[in-house]
């Protein structure tokens, strides 16, 4: 373990960020980290539990409880404690290809099982790993590590994002010719146009490329498989392919006037203010500066909307809630080690509050109309209130709507941030294989197998929308089915 008494000795230290009011003058990432000193005493604080739920990855309620990476936090944490910073890096990357990435945008599923968090406060988990990863990128100890040995097996991976990345860095490690095709411009999925620069810096996706092309993984971009680049061309060049295409329908409001314009869906929004980020072009950017913004949806896409909006200079930023306001606290049927369901203010609504002087979430509410002047311009948003009502058949807790509460307010632009509903059925007709009644791509349980020969899958494409930390899991897993189906074994 760390210090046998460092829980008592330390209080919990996180990377301090810049002032909202500061940093929403650039997308830069705006934590700044702590002191080698402060950072191996927040790593003391981790005593290597008898049952350290931390790297658990287990399922309870339906939510998420410790790593599915199964990320060996006590024994990293302890080395980075002792300064064996080497070592830490090397049980770090045991676990996980990419800690740049999730050290970066994990909710951070350990810290939110840590055993301190019982009756204290959790280790900071997450920032000791980027300390771990950047140490060793800062000290040559990232350098490429190409395979010694090839096997001869070829193999497509089509997607880049985290789960299609993580299977072609194990499979290149293996020692099969890897190519990744991506339909973008530049690979990493959500993590390049998805999540914004504030939060994870595009260099950070190249510097990591840079790496795998120099171990002899191929990139090739703007190929949309299905579409300019043939299905049967990529089955009959390579051994095996692994669909990795992500959950990439978004889902979208059905309200009187969708039509209006200045109704976007998040992930375009937040595509296009990266690309206007990266390149200073103006070309298809959706500016809101001066500008009454509404986003629909609370999770992480909803927040990293408001607060590109604020970014860009919006009059006003409104964030719309289906469900109630979550505790403060945990609540009686919430318990450790389950995913703590309390009240969340995250980076956009610190600084939406810090510029307007209000929490921009609008609870129990969802849109009625979307209204538009005469021109065919958004103009305001007529939304409603809703309240929980219980399903007498069924037993489950709808939000109902509640009559005569409706109201309006401006709106020149609408994000929709409501999930995604599951793969393109474009690729999956190209491919020819099977998908389930929730539009992801059918497999036997606990198999990354599809109903047609060679072909596997992994990521949100397999198991539906969810966080870079399963993605990755799921491109290992993948990984090593492949490997077997090619090899007869595996040693992934």
């Amino acid at each position: 373990m760390g210090k046998p008494t460092g829980f008592l000795d330390y209080e919990r230290k996180d990377n301090k960020a810049a002032a909202p009011l500061e940093r929403i003058k650039n997308f830069n990432e705006f934590h700044v980290p702590m002191s080698d000193k402060d950072r191996k005493e927040q790593a003391a604080r981790c005593m290597n539990c008898g049952v350290p739920f931390c790297q658990s990855g287990m399922m309870i309620n339906g939510m998420a409880s410790g790593c599915p990476l199964n990320n060996l936090v006590p024994e990293w944490n302890d080395l980075l404690y002792l300064g064996n910073m080497e070592k830490a890096l090397q049980m770090l990357c045991h676990t996980n290809n990419f800690p740049e990435f999730t050290s970066r945008v994990c909710p951070a599923l350990c810290e939110a099982a840590c055993t301190c968090g019982l009756n204290d406060i959790p280790v900071t988990c997450k920032a000791n790993e980027n300390a771990i990863i950047e140490y060793g990128y800062a000290n040559g100890l990232m350098e490429p590590k190409p395979p010694k040995v090839r096997t001869g097996k070829k193999v497509a991976v089509i997607g880049s994002g985290p789960a299609g990345l993580a299977a072609a860095d194990q499979l290149n490690k293996r020692g099969h010719l890897v190519t990744v095709y991506e339909r973008s411009d530049h690979i990493g999925g959500l993590l390049m146009y998805g999540i914004p620069n504030m939060k994870l810096e595009k260099w950070v996706i190249d510097r990591k490329q840079e790496i795998m092309e120099k171990e002899g993984v191929k990139f090739i971009v703007n190929a949309d498989v299905g579409k300019n680049v043939k299905a049967a061309d990529i089955l009959k060049e390579y051994d095996s392919v692994i669909l990795a295409c992500g959950a990439s329908n978004p889902r979208d409001i059905k309200a009187n006037g969708r039509e209006s314009e200045g109704i976007y869906f998040a992930v375009d929004f937040l595509t296009r203010s990266t690309k206007h980020v990266l390149t200073g072009k103006k070309e298809g950017w959706i500016d809101t500066k001066d500008k009454n913004v509404i986003v629909i949806g609370g999770g992480d896409t909803g927040n990293d909307c408001v607060g590109t909006a604020v970014r860009h200079g919006a009059k006003s930023v409104t964030q719309i809630e289906m469900m109630p306001k979550l505790p403060e606290e945990r609540a009686e049927d919430n318990q450790w080690p389950e995913w703590p369901r309390v009240l969340k203010t995250d980076y956009g609504q610190e600084e939406a509050i810090a510029v307007y002087g209000k929490d921009p979430r609008i609870y129990q509410a969802t849109v009625k109309e979307f209204i538009a002047d005469k021109s065919g311009k958004l103009k305001k948003v007529k939304l409603i209130k809703l309240e929980p009502k219980k399903d007498e058949k069924t037993g489950r807790i709808n939000m109902a709507e509640i009559a005569g509460s409706e109201f309006e307010l401006p709106a020149d632009y609408v994000f929709i941030a409501a999930g995604f509903l599951g793969t393109q059925d474009y690729i999956a007709k190209a491919f020819g294989v099977k998908l389930d009644a929730r539009t992801n791509v059918e497999t036997k349980a606990g198999s990354y197998k599809t109903s047609v020969e060679k072909i596997f899958t992994a990521g949100d494409m397999h198991r539906g929308q969810s966080l870079v930390v399963w993605g990755i899991n799921e491109g290992r897993n993948a990984a090593r089915e492949v490997d077997e189906y090619l090899m007869g074994y595996t040693n992934l």
